[in-house]
């Protein structure tokens, strides 16, 4: 099978075209001895052939230092496809036809992909296809893939016998630097000839909203506010969705009571599988919010402004602007984010990156933080406040990951070649609708699977931890104490006692060493033994029941002190084992993983003890 490879710069719209010409085929793979992902497809020609598709990593040159650019340029000087489509931005010929002529350069068959031509139109330019072809040497089609514009004729492109190789007359060979400086030369003219602007300093939409959002001063007030308006929205409108999951939840429950005989294998039901993996499926509104937010700023084009604006603020703690986007996706999970950081060419920026990665706190924290943080107030007090408070915390953490970051950075000590930061900044653009809800979609099955297989696999291990060996005693807590669960608690008391918490909430943080969700399902399970009434509807939910908790002297558990001191905990322990994986094979190295676990576990440790004990001295 003849394969075709798709390469590009980022933002150039690659990953829409792949979507379109391959649809479901699409399937993710590692390039042979390198960690590094390459999607693959099979994509059907007008002629009746099946090619395959490969999409190599966006990259802004074949002879940089990352890992995407040397996977990109391996593949293509190795592999030999066929052919390669080169997808560039109308709206960006400068910076994308670079690397589409480095391309050229190497003497394979070549199609130009000029995508977003609606949005060159829309800031003035006028585009001729026929002249690139002319100059370039090789087919220009021109196309708007999110909107399927152009890719019949991209496909009638693909035709057999393929075309010949293009002779790229700018190559000088055995010149590097005199075939570089033909090649701007080349680019310069052919982009005057074939994109050009009827007035010469004429701005575009794009260029004027920049203008305003990347000001110095103002544009961090936008910042900081859209950050705080995704926060508030995740509280504000997940409620109503989250008391409908909570209502099914209930019912079920209801149904089980109802129609079972009252017995282990009913409140193994109930009680370790509903009770349990449902606590945890409650949280999918606000984790389905947080992705949906996260989709709109990467697609309509902000997500690349806000790398600009934290590259000053990067640089002083020794890292750049390259470091934002690995850093921010991690918000959303730390795997990709730690994955993300192959874009950076500095490799001791990219080791100081991944190291901190973790500490950005990502969804799977959501569910502790969504139970916890409505405890430390009223119930009359508004979303706005819990807004607050939620992104204090996603601040206190990001701020511990820069000043780790500046410590480390120095330790690793400065770069052999310095290296610069460079950032395509894409025109502002409506959100593709169709993107983002493959992303969330996919996002929240990943969620849903992850609460159906490991936390669902873990509450039923729970359950029977805190039901056997059986008590000969009717008292819920004697038949705790007697039970596994509750033996392990007695051995992780007095470990946990000083950070404020007693045996059933360290052993739940134990238990969510193997997944954060773990730890609300835990203390469902934990919490529920004293439970007598058999009627679901009069149970309280998991957040009244704690707040209810006594200690032995008839003190609340659960302080505002004893819950903040959790939520430090939370915060900067890696309770993510496949994180660490992920890590040892990203660094090559399992030391560097096992010293990142080491670290954080016990900053987490001694941050929250801190906390609990210093409140304590000031009469908290």
């Amino acid at each position: 099978m003849e394969t075709i490879a798709l390469a590009g710069n980022p933002n150039a719209g690659k990953t829409t075209l792949f979507n379109a010409l391959t649809g479901a085929t699409a399937k993710t793979g590692n390039y042979p001895g390198i960690t590094v992902s390459l999607k693959s497809g099979e994509m059907v020609t007008p002629h009746g052939r099946t090619v395959k598709l490969v999409d190599l990593p966006g990259c802004y040159s074949l002879r940089g230092d990352t890992p995407d650019e040397e996977v990109a340029a391996k593949f293509l000087t190795g592999s030999s496809p066929e052919l390669v489509v080169c997808v560039v931005d109308a709206s960006s010929l400068e910076r994308h036809l670079n690397l589409a002529m480095q391309i050229i350069e190497l003497g394979l068959p070549v199609v130009i992909a000029l995508n977003m031509v609606d949005l060159a139109e829309g800031a003035g330019l006028r585009l001729d296809p026929q002249k690139l072809t002319e100059e370039l040497g090789v087919p220009v089609v021109p196309m708007q893939a999110n909107a399927a514009k152009g890719i019949l004729d991209l496909k009638q492109s693909i035709r057999h016998p393929f075309p010949p190789v293009a002779e790229a007359v700018w190559k000088v060979e055995g010149d590097e630097a005199a075939t570089e400086k033909n090649r701007r030369q080349l680019i310069g003219v052919v982009c005057e000839e074939a994109a050009r602007r009827p007035e010469k300093d004429q701005l575009t939409r794009s260029d004027k909203i920049d203008a305003e959002l990347l000001h110095p001063a103002r544009g961090w007030i936008y910042f900081l506010a859209t950050m705080f308006v995704v926060f508030w929205a995740i509280f504000s409108f997940a409620e109503i969705p989250m008391g409908w999951i909570e209502g099914a939840q209930g019912w079920l429950q209801e149904v089980v009571l109802s129609s079972m005989g009252e017995g282990d294998f009913r409140s193994l039901i109930v009680d370790g599988i509903i009770g349990g993996a449902g606590s945890v499926v409650i949280f999918l509104p606000q984790i389905v919010l947080l992705f949906l937010f996260i989709g709109l700023l990467e697609s309509s084009g902000y997500m690349a402004r806000a790398a600009y604006l934290m590259d000053g603020v990067m640089a002083k703690a020794g890292l750049s602007g390259k470091s934002f986007l690995p850093l921010f996706s991690s918000y959303a999970c730390a795997i990709p984010g730690v994955m993300a950081a192959r874009t950076i060419d500095s490799a001791k920026e990219r080791m100081a990156t991944i190291f901190v990665a973790p500490w950005m706190s990502c969804a799977a924290r959501l569910p502790v933080y969504f139970l916890l943080v409505p405890m430390l107030l009223h119930r009359d007090e508004g979303h706005w406040l819990q807004a607050l408070i939620l992104f204090g915390i996603y601040a206190v953490g990001t701020a511990t990951a820069y000043f780790t970051a500046k410590i480390l950075r120095k330790k690793l000590g400065p770069d052999e070649t310095p290296t610069h930061f460079m950032l395509e900044l894409p025109s502002y653009r409506a959100p593709q609708w169709s993107y983002i809800f493959r992303h969330v979609m996919g996002r929240a099955w990943a969620f849903l699977r992850n609460a159906g297989t490991i936390i669902l696999g873990l509450s039923i291990l729970l359950w029977a931890a805190q039901t056997y060996p059986k008590s000969d005693s009717d008292d819920p807590q004697a038949q705790l104490e007697h039970s596994v669960m509750g033996r392990i608690g007695n051995v992780i008391a007095p470990v946990v006692a000083p950070l404020g918490f007693d045996g059933r909430t360290g052993t739940a943080i134990l238990t969510s060493f193997a997944a954060r969700e773990v730890f609300v399902s835990s203390m469902t399970i934990l919490y529920s033994v004293e439970e007598t009434d058999d009627e679901v509807g009069t149970r309280s939910s998991l957040r009244d029941r704690l707040a209810e908790e006594k200690r032995s002297d008839g003190s609340r558990r659960f302080t505002p002190l004893t819950l903040v001191s959790l939520l430090i905990f939370y915060i900067y322990a890696l309770q993510c084992l496949p994180t660490s994986a992920v890590v040892a094979r990203e660094t090559g190295s399992w030391k560097w993983a096992a010293g990142q676990f080491v670290f954080m576990s016990g900053f987490a440790y001694v941050a929250s003890l801190i906390v609990y004990q210093g409140g304590r001295l000031l009469g908290f």
